[in-house]
This record gives C-alpha cells, sequence and structure tokens, in this order.
C-alpha cells in the first residue's frame, strides 16, 4: 500500500487540476467591476484575474511548507533528532519551488494590475525576501559545514515568523486583494469553486512532493551515515 500511496496522490492531484482547469476557464466569470456612474472600474482584470487561482493557491502551499519547515527545525532543535531535519529540508525544498512559482505568477498579475512587471510594494517585497531565505537555508546546508543543520533551522524559524506579516500585508493602494478585503473567503461563489478546486489540486501535490522529498532526504543522510562509518573503520578511503 505505501507503494501506491505517492502515485494514488499524484493521479488525484492530476485530476483535481484538471477539474480546476475546466472550472477556472469555462466556468468562472472574468472579473470586471463598474464605478459608481456605471464606468468599469480601473482594477478590473478581465481574463487577466484567471491568474489569481495559480497565484494565490500556490501561495497558500508556499506558507504551508515554510510553517512546516519551521515547526520542525524548532523540534529538531529541542530534541536533536534527524529525523525532524529531514522533514525540515524537505519542506523547505518544496518551498523554494512553490515560492519561485508565485514570484513568476505574482509579476504576470501586477503587469495586468499595475502594467509593470514587479513594484517594491510590501507583499511583493517580503514574499520575494522569504524566498531568498529559503533559497540561503539550502546553500547553509550545502556550505556551511558541521552546524548546517542548525544554522539552517533558525533560518527556517525566522522565515516562518515572517508569514503572518506578508499575508496581513494588503491594501487598497497595495497588493490587489484575492477578496473583499484580502479574504479568500469572501470571494464570490462562481469564484470560490474554481479556487477550492485548485487549492485542493495544489494541497495534494504540496503532500505528494513532500512524501518523496521527505524519503530522498532521508536516504541521502543514510547513505552519509553508512560512508562515515565506513570511514571510522577503515572499510572506505
Amino acid at each position: 500500500m505505501k507503494k501506491l500511496a505517492l502515485p494514488a496522490l499524484a493521479a488525484a492531484s492530476a485530476g483535481c487540476l484538471a477539474a480546476a482547469i475546466w472550472f477556472i476557464f469555462v466556468r468562472a466569470p472574468v472579473q470586471y467591476g463598474f464605478t459608481a456612474e456605471g464606468r468599469l472600474n480601473g482594477s478590473s482584470l478581465f481574463f487577466n484575474h484567471k491568474i489569481f487561482y495559480f497565484h494565490v493557491a500556490q501561495a497558500f502551499m508556499l506558507f504551508a511548507a515554510v510553517f512546516v519547515a519551521g515547526t520542525a527545525s524548532a523540534i529538531f532543535l529541542k530534541t536533536r533528532n534527524a529525523k525532524w531535519d529531514d522533514i525540515a529540508s524537505a519542506s523547505v525544498d518544496v518551498a523554494v519551488m512553490f515560492g519561485a512559482v508565485v514570484l513568476v505568477t505574482g509579476s504576470i498579475w501586477a503587469k495586468a494590475a499595475w502594467d509593470v512587471w514587479w513594484n517594491w510594494e510590501p507583499r511583493l517585497t517580503m514574499s520575494l525576501l522569504l524566498w531568498l531565505i529559503l533559497v540561503g537555508y539550502m546553500l547553509v546546508r550545502k556550505f556551511a559545514g558541521p552546524s548546517a543543520d542548525r544554522i539552517a533551522a533558525g533560518m527556517a524559524i525566522f522565515g516562518m515568523v515572517g508569514v503572518p506579516f506578508i499575508y496581513k500585508m494588503v491594501g487598497e493602494d497595495s497588493h490587489p486583494p484575492s477578496g473583499a478585503d484580502g479574504v479568500v473567503a469572501n470571494l464570490g461563489t462562481d469564484y470560490k469553486v474554481a479556487f477550492l478546486l485548485s487549492a485542493v489540486a495544489f494541497l495534494l501535490w504540496f503532500v505528494t512532493l513532500m512524501i518523496a522529498r521527505v524519503q530522498g532526504t532521508r536516504a541521502e543522510r543514510e547513505v552519509r551515515e553508512l560512508r562515515e562509518r565506513g570511514l571510522d573503520l577503515g572499510v572506505l578511503e
């Protein structure tokens, strides 16, 4: 059954994503609004708004991965149990991937909303800093030597602390809101079904990647430990 878990999760994610794409591009309406005078307002994005379903859903997965990494790192620092370090390292690997997609899709959304690819407003800037922290985590793990796991754990915790601030950094003159008052739960019904399908699809994909990456990270650690043991015993040179 364990061997079938990953393929089953991947298949479920693909099926859910296919349904989400159909809802997004066939059923979900384009986004527009009118002023009191009956004119189209400046926040109308029309077809460009559909990037929202991918951008926001993956941003949620980024935040989830960062919270998993930060929590696992805190437990690792307290217990020194390597399995928590494996989970933290795997979570950061996944978070870097989701973060890159969030930044790219965010730039596309910025072009549609502001006619610029990048605007140094608070949420975009903090999201970029979070992604750089995650990339820094990976570099520390690779080059910082014997203390790399502890230094990286501190970075993961620091990144986790910043996530609530990123989520709240939205305003009328700043980042385009995902829903009324910047709350996704306030989306209209026509938009909500498509968004929920997209969120579930990427959640399943997140779980699939996490399981696969934790298994890979754990196997890499066991190989390193076996090699070090062989060197100590003189079996390897």
